[in-house]
């Protein structure tokens, strides 16, 4: 096969799970419960468990954490130390561009 007539590069697709857009999986950020059941922001995208995505946008975040969505995604409960956690780490967004200033939110 020639150059010319390969297949361009299939791009993953997400749902954010505060909005409902459909976005390019490296333009949202993964949430995980791992399988010992914690709740972390997984910035490199390669931990294990269940994973959930959001925009990088706080409305996204408040959205999904006080409707419920993220805990229905995960298949768990929240809970309120965890939802403070995340609401940090989603004030640390910048919502104009929709890039990070600094990374919080790992699990010890």
């Amino acid at each position: 096969m020639s150059r010319s007539t390969r297949k361009p590069k299939r791009i993953p697709q997400r749902t954010c799970v505060g909005c409902r857009s459909v976005r390019p999986k490296r333009e949202l950020v993964r949430i995980v419960r791992t399988p010992e059941g914690c709740v972390a922001v997984d910035e490199t995208g390669k931990r294990s468990g269940r994973g959930a995505y959001l925009c990088p946008q706080s409305s996204c975040w408040e959205k999904a954490l006080s409707k419920g969505h993220l805990g229905r995604a995960l298949r768990t409960s929240v809970t309120v130390e965890t939802r403070s956690r995340l609401r940090e780490y989603a004030a640390d967004l910048r919502p104009e561009t929709g890039a990070f200033e600094k990374g919080v939110g790992e699990d010890e």
